[in-house]
């Protein structure tokens, strides 16, 4: 590799939201960087297949609704 073009491939410590912790490699940031998660594979619905209602924030899905809502009705 050319010297002074790829980034840094430092350790990483990153704390999941059930506080499990784990050490991997990264160029974020440097040597002994840590991440938290505010959304993993452990709490987050995609993967857990939990609750599937879509929350209202700031009208965006009332707006989509009254917009788009008569599309697929026969």
């Amino acid at each position: 590799m050319k010297a002074e073009v790829h980034p840094n491939y430092d350790f990483l410590t990153v704390t999941m939201t059930d506080g499990t912790v784990f050490t991997t490699r990264s160029t974020m940031g440097g040597e002994g960087k840590k991440l938290n998660l505010d959304i993993d594979p452990s709490s987050h619905p995609a993967w857990t297949g939990g609750n599937s209602t879509m929350l209202d924030r700031g009208g965006r899905v009332s707006r989509f609704k009254d917009k788009f809502g008569g599309i697929f009705k026969k």
